[in-house]
């Protein structure tokens, strides 16, 4: 799964770095979750939703 971010005001996407690394909140920004091959959306929006969203996929990822 690829993490993306953006400011709200921007156009273009970025990989993200990690939350120490970004200037500012993390409420300025816009999160995305991809799949590995960056083709199929898995969920956007805040960061909490966002993560929210990883932690359940990688949940299921690893039950028995």
């Amino acid at each position: 799964m690829v993490l993306q971010y953006r400011l709200k005001k921007d156009k273009r996407w970025k990989n993200y770095p990690g939350k120490d690394k970004l200037k500012g909140s993390v409420s300025r920004y816009e999160f995305r979750l991809l799949t590995s091959d960056k083709k199929k959306l898995l969920s956007e929006g805040s960061y909490r939703k966002v993560i929210k969203r990883f932690r359940q996929i990688e949940f299921f990822k690893h039950r028995k």
